[in-house]
Parts: structure tokens; sequence; C-alpha cells
């Protein structure tokens, strides 16, 4: 375990528009993921590594966090909260929310992207970062298709060499999962009050300038849920226990169903669905690998998969859904067959049959 004490800051400022229409009402960090907000599990997990101070640097619905996580006590943390007025690019945030810490300028500090849920072993990320007495150390995770984002080339000691833009031919599999340990002095080097990126110019530069950027590199659980799918498929994953959260209110299983929920006999939960607050699922209604939020209501017989229901949302018996965005009070009748990706707008109403990918038998 680190030692005391650790601080982190928190990006949670973007508006969330992979996410949209869920994230019209509610930033992406707030949105309900295995029965919680989102950002409760990074914050929980961030308690349990040995973090005692986040601040949360927030831009989009700034006052929702405070409303959500308060002075933190609830989470054994001590959280406070700076605003962006202009989003200032990562660095620019950073920067902005270092005003805020409390440790020395050779203190480490922890930095964690809100898009994020990971299993990795922060607390050795930390010890390697005190080790090697780096400027910043980047959590680093491998995936099968590097040419899809950003690849971190290292040497034989973990030294990051290079930041390199996507390419068809990556020289590695290596890519930065968004979590990094800087030097505090090294935060203080960013300009301030401007858009920086840390991904295009402070890495870029420290390596350039000689400086020691460290990359620990694990292949543990790791997800962005910055889209739909990603998003259901977290909260799916912590439901069923392939990521383990804290801030799971229960055993893992294959559905989650909360508080005054009502789950027909008959019906079928599977895949890691969560079903919210007050929310109705209906006689012989299948809902598999699913997010129904509060008050949502799944007719008889009506197939939901792979899909994220909104607040207060109606789906009538004899819809079908796969792989599709319902927002908050949407109204989908009989009939209707909506997949690929659809999304529906808060308020919209489907009547009887509008919507079909398939001609009907």
């Amino acid at each position: 375990m680190p030692r005391e004490p650790l601080e982190a800051i928190m990006l949670v400022g973007g508006k969330g528009t992979r996410l949209r229409p869920l994230t019209l009402s509610a930033p992406k960090p707030l949105l309900p993921t295995a029965g919680v907000p989102f950002l409760a599990h990074q914050l929980t997990r961030a308690a349990e590594c040995g973090i005692t101070h986040v601040v949360l640097a927030t831009s989009y619905r700034a006052e929702m966090f405070t409303e959500a996580f308060g002075t933190g006590e609830d989470f054994g943390l001590s959280i406070d909260y700076v605003h962006e007025s202009e989003p200032l690019g990562t660095g620019g945030g950073i920067r902005n929310a270092a005003a805020l810490l409390r440790g020395g300028p050779d203190d480490p500090i922890v930095v964690l992207n809100g898009d994020v849920l990971t299993g990795h072993d922060l607390p050795a990320q930390v010890d390697l970062h005190r080790k090697k007495d780096a400027a910043v150390t980047l959590h680093l995770v491998p995936v099968e298709d590097p040419s899809r984002y950003g690849c971190v080339p290292t040497d034989s000691s973990g030294r990051v060499t290079a930041f390199l833009e996507k390419t068809p031919n990556p020289v590695t599999n290596q890519i930065n999962a968004g979590c990094y340990v800087f030097r505090r002095s090294v935060i203080d080097t960013i300009p301030a009050g401007q858009v920086v990126s840390v991904e295009r110019e402070t890495f870029p530069g420290l390596i350039a300038s000689g400086a020691v950027v460290m990359g620990y590199a694990e292949a543990a659980y790791w997800l962005d849920v910055g889209t739909p799918e990603a998003f259901v498929r977290g909260s799916c994953d912590v439901v069923l226990g392939a990521l383990h959260s804290p801030a799971l209110g229960g055993t893992p299983g294959v559905c989650l169903v909360l508080g005054d929920a009502r789950v027909a006999p008959d019906a079928q939960l599977s895949g890691g669905t969560t079903v919210g607050y007050g929310a109705v699922i209906q006689a012989g209604a299948i809902v598999s690998g699913s997010v129904v939020f509060d008050g949502a209501s799944i007719g008889a017989g009506a197939v939901v998969r792979d899909s994220i229901i909104g607040r207060d949302a109606t789906i009538v018996g004899g819809a079908l859904l796969d792989g599709v965005v319902i927002g908050d009070g949407a109204y989908v009748g009989p009939g209707n067959e909506l997949t690929r990706g659809l999304r529906l707008w808060p308020g919209a109403r489907l009547e009887d049959t509008s919507v079909r990918f398939s001609s009907d038998a």
C-alpha cells in the first residue's frame, strides 16, 4: 500500500457526446452503472488503493457532482471540486485542479480519467513511480488492435520512448490507459489557464527533454466506457463480477435488481442486466445484457438485448430492442423492432409498428 498521504485528480469535465441522449440530462460519470453512478466505482476503488484526497475537475453540469458525492465522507475520502468555465483539455484540467492539492512538490499525484473502468494494480504503479523517481508514470495496457489507438513504446527498462499517433503498422500493442502518476512539481510546469493536451504536448515534451517517463504495463481489466456499447459492457461486467468493484451493492450474479423494482416471476433477466429502482419488468419479458434505468417499464413479452433504457421510459410488450439507446421518458409501442445502434431521444414516441429493420412475417 502506498505511503500516506496520496492524492488524486479525476478528470470529469467532458460532455459525453458519444453517449447522447443519456448525457443530455446528466454527465457521463453520473450515469447509473451497476446500480450506482459510474464515478462511484472509481471513488471506492481509489479509497481501496490508499488515496485519501480527490480533486474532481468538473465542467459540464458541475453542480451535479457536488450533489452526488458531497464531501466524499461516504467513500472514506476527502473530495474537493474545481470548475472549468471553458474546457481546458487534459493538461489544462490537471493544472487547474492542482490548485487544490495539499502535498509538496515531490509528492506523487494520481490522475484518473472519468471514462475508464480498470482493475489494474494502482499501488504497484505508484511504487514504480517512486522507485524510478519518474516525472510521470503511465498505465499502459495491451490491446488486440493497437492501430485504433495511439501506441506507447517503451525500452527494456520500461521507460517510455515516444507517443505515436494512430498508424496501420503500430510498433507495439501497448496503449495509453489514461491513469497517470505525476510528480507534483511537473504538473506545476503545465501552463495555467490554457488549453493543453498531456498526450500531444506534455508527455512528448517531457520525453524530448530527457525527463524520466515510465510505463507501468499491466493486462488487467480495462475499458473505456465512452460509447453506448462499452457503457453497457462495463455495467454488465461489474454485475457479473468480471471486474471487482467495492461499490457494487450486493454479490456478483447474472442480474442486479434494485430496491423496489418489480420483476415478474417468469421474466428472464441475464447477462449482467441491472434493473433500476422503481422499474417494472412484466410477464414473459426477456432482458439480457442491458441497463434499465430507474422507473422504466418493460412490457409483457418484450425483448431487450444489449441496450440502455432511460429513466421512466416505456417499452410496450411486443417490441424488440437490440443494441439501442432509449432516452428518458421515451415510449416504444408494440411491433417496433429497433436495432443497429438506434438512439431514441428523450420524450420521443414510437407508436405501434413505426420502425422495423425486417419485414413482417
